[in-house]
């Protein structure tokens, strides 16, 4: 097998625990074996294998980012195939394997253009990080809890909306964010469960009955959390409590330094331990780029070093961060395991979308979606589907 790679020397990260002195094996974008050296049925002197010597760092499933709006002075509501791939390019260099397109709350014209464009682009090979689908963050959301969201656009849920984009695009919209305590919520909610696409709460002024009301329905997930919901009270636990408490909800966190204290991310590992904790990056055309003046959703939007705010209000506007630097963000400063971290970054993901069979995780039959970490946790190749991304030289 003339393109087999063997990465050897490494601590290969899997669902089962970490081999340590380990290797991986992958052909024809597929990974062949993962295992200890002493199990090895390989030759390295094998001229057929081209083998990689990861000197003790860590080999790791790639980043799948459930929640990212753009990045290296592109956005995904611009809707070209240009700006598709300098999107998933940037995040590719930065260790994302896969993605969903997220959107902003915006007219229904300008979701369907985006909802064409990324169905087309789809359809075609994708040289960089693979769009999974569409994330629809709003318009479905709370007026009181916008965020960097253009309140001039939210709408109450419309479940014909959605009937009809599902009907004209088949399973691309993977993902939707909503206010449960809208009017009309539930019943969408049940619908999109039906569907089989995930219903989340964000942007929300749930109580914790509504937020109860919601799981009933078929609510799973929750965006950002501490972020743009109702907080947690000892006597009305809210938004908030309910994600902490709720075993069947998942929970997304932007594990940046800014939009959550460490101490906060700490509490949320420590009670979600059923796989329902996400990394996001929820990054705007910002990320990859320096301090400047940028737009998000038709909003003006400051960077300073760094973080993004709403140049008018000044709320946090999504975020500058890259899946690596919030994978090393959890190691770093709120203290997991490379290996929970890991789990957080693309085990859940993959799971909340239901592709954990065939990517998030290493073992023999998946798809070689792969990161080479150094053990100061610098990345160092990243392969899609087997194929090797090279960092853009003008990144």
């Amino acid at each position: 097998m003339s393109d087999s790679v063997l990465i050897v020397n490494a601590n290969v990260v899997t669902e089962n625990g970490v081999i340590a002195d380990g290797f991986v094996q992958f052909a024809n974008g597929v990974i062949i074996e993962a295992g200890s050296r002493s199990e090895a049925g390989w030759s390295a002197a094998d001229s057929e294998v081209r083998v990689i010597n990861a000197r003790g760092g860590w080999v790791l499933p790639g980043f799948i980012d459930v929640h990212v709006h753009g990045g290296y002075g592109a956005d995904f509501m611009e809707a070209s195939p240009q700006t598709l791939d300098t999107i998933t390019r940037f995040h590719a260099a930065n260790g994302t394997t896969a993605m969903l397109a997220t959107t902003m709350t915006a007219p229904r014209e300008e979701l369907e253009r985006v909802l064409a464009a990324v169905r087309a682009y789809t359809e075609q090979p994708m040289p960089y990080a693979q769009l999974l689908g569409v994330h629809l963050e709003g318009p479905f959301i709370s007026p009181k809890w916008p965020g960097a969201q253009n309140t001039q656009h939210i709408t109450l849920p419309q479940l014909s909306w959605l009937q009809d984009w599902h009907e004209r695009y088949p399973a691309l919209v993977r993902l939707l964010t909503l206010a449960p305590e809208r009017e009309g919520a539930l019943e969408l909610i049940a619908w999109l469960r039906d569907h089989g696409i995930v219903a989340a709460c964000g942007h929300t002024d749930a109580t914790y009955a509504d937020m109860q009301s919601a799981v009933g329905a078929g609510l799973t997930h929750a965006v950002h959390t501490f972020n743009a919901m109702k907080g947690l009270h000892h006597r009305e636990p809210g938004t908030v409590g309910a994600v902490l408490a709720d075993q069947r909800l998942s929970g997304e966190v932007i594990a940046d330094g800014h939009h959550v204290h460490p101490a906060a991310i700490r509490l949320l590992t420590q009670v979600k331990q059923q796989r329902n904790l996400l990394l996001i990056t929820d990054a705007i055309s910002a990320a990859g780029l320096g301090d400047g003046q940028y737009e998000l959703g038709g909003l003006d939007v400051t960077v300073r070093a760094g973080v993004a705010r709403l140049t008018e209000g000044g709320s946090l506007a999504g975020s500058t961060l890259t899946m690596i630097d919030a994978f090393r963000y959890m190691v770093r400063e709120v203290g997991v395991s490379v290996p929970q971290a890991s789990g957080y970054a693309s085990g859940n993901p993959a799971r909340l979308l239901g592709i954990d069979s065939r990517t998030g995780s290493i073992a023999a039959g998946k798809q070689a979606d792969l990161l080479l970490v150094s053990a100061s946790l610098e990345l160092e190749r990243i392969w899609i589907q087997g194929a090797e991304q090279q960092p853009p030289a003008d990144c």
